[in-house]
């Protein structure tokens, strides 16, 4: 966050800013957060989602939990599903073009969405809002206004436009109406704040100049780190198959949780299990010093994180089938089965096969996965993406702990 905070904090800061990265202004949100403790309106808190795939990951959770403390502090939480922005695709952080979506894929994502997100946030202080109702009905002239309120060089000023720029990458005119149509959607709503991750702050920063040039009053942002994946590596995402999913059964949610790195621990403590902040210091220092052991710890924290969707007793039943299948050597109870159509030869494609299966997200992360040695056919491991698998019935092992009986046919 910036170094200047406000001087007379709101009673409510602390709860604010925790794992907040920026505010901006702070001084700006510090006196809406007072003004509403001195008895004004509620807080309209904007969160944007783009349905651009089917379900939500614990890396949304970030942003859906802060959310959820401001209901509890009483504001109200504007929940914009970007039915018509998904449809051009977000290029934050994107050094191609998307590809754009139609209007059914874009319809069947959604309906999923608010399911989820309400899984965390307060319905009864959620005001859901598809960005259709006003941006599907402009015209020319309605479009001219808001493109002359900002400039082409300021467009470049974003890392990743300004990269593609110089690298000869197109950029397509439609890419640049993105973040105005986002920031449209904070003038029509009335945005007093917005949440968004890091890699969406120039957009958020748009939004307020936006706002400002149609003559309202510019939202405050609060920007929030991105949960690493479950490779400790890459930002989590369901494309790169290192994400853990809102809607994951509790054994698939805690074997995930014992797959992070150990580096990534600290991160997962304070964004995926929400431990407060004195609690994940012990346990750091704990693991620091060798007095606790990463695997207890994973755990605890798998346990912890099952029980924040699924209840405590799921969690602690999660545990126990882990230790069953990984320290008994048993297999899980609840194996799933699914039938393949073979190819020509009588056989299937490995990838073709785990895409199929929902065990990979696309060929290429299918790919990966196999490369990786993360792929086991009938307890053999399956490293080369070229390997046919036979007709019949066959136990698939995805990493560690993830079984799936596949009948190809």
């Amino acid at each position: 966050m910036s170094e200047s905070a406000p001087k007379s904090r709101p009673a409510c800061w602390d709860v604010i800013t925790a794992n907040a990265v920026q505010i901006t202004p702070e001084d700006e949100m510090a006196e809406r957060l007072r003004e509403f403790e001195r008895g004004g309106k509620p807080l309209r808190v904007k969160f944007g989602a783009d349905p651009s795939a089917p379900d939500l990951h614990i890396g949304h959770a970030v942003a859906l939990r802060k959310l959820r403390q401001f209901q509890d502090l009483g504001h109200q939480v504007v929940l914009i599903i970007g039915d018509a922005t998904a449809r051009i695709g977000d290029p934050s952080g994107k050094s191609v073009t998307r590809p754009q979506l139609s209007k059914e894929q874009v319809d069947a994502n959604a309906r999923t969405y608010m399911d989820q997100a309400f899984v965390i946030l307060d319905r009864g202080r959620t005001e859901v809002r598809f960005n259709s109702e006003w941006l599907d009905g402009m015209n020319l002239s309605d479009i001219l206004k808001l493109t002359s309120r900002y400039t082409v060089a300021r467009m470049l000023e974003r890392e990743d436009y300004k990269d593609r720029f110089k690298n000869e990458i197109p950029i397509f005119v439609h890419e640049f109406l993105y973040p105005l149509m986002q920031a449209y959607d904070s003038v029509v709503i009335e945005a007093d704040v917005e949440i968004g991750g890091t890699d969406q702050t120039f957009n958020l920063l748009v939004g307020r100049e936006i706002q400002m040039r149609y003559g309202a009053r510019p939202q405050a942002i609060l920007t929030l780190p991105l949960l690493v994946g479950t490779d400790g590596q890459k930002k989590m995402s369901k494309s790169l198959g290192n994400y853990i999913g809102l809607t994951d059964t509790p054994t698939d949610m805690f074997g995930k949780m014992m797959s992070v790195p150990d580096e990534a621990m600290e991160t997962y403590m304070r964004l995926a299990v929400w431990y407060e902040d004195d609690k994940a210091r012990a346990l750091s220092t704990a693991l620091r010093e060798g007095r606790a052991h990463p695997r207890e710890v994973k755990a605890q924290m798998g346990r912890d994180l099952v029980a924040l969707y699924h209840g405590a007793a799921a969690g602690q039943a999660a545990s126990d089938e882990f230790d069953r299948i990984f320290k008994g050597g048993g297999l899980p109870d609840d194996i799933q089965a699914v039938t393949i159509a073979s190819e020509g030869s009588g056989a299937v494609n490995i990838c073709k096969l785990l895409t199929a299966a929902g065990l990979a997200a696309s060929n290429r992360a299918a790919r990966q996965l196999a490369a990786g040695g993360g792929v086991y056919v009938d307890g053999e491991r399956v490293s080369d993406p070229a390997t046919q698998i036979r007709r019949g019935e066959h136990l698939v092992k995805k990493g560690a702990k993830t079984f799936l009986k596949v009948v190809v046919q």
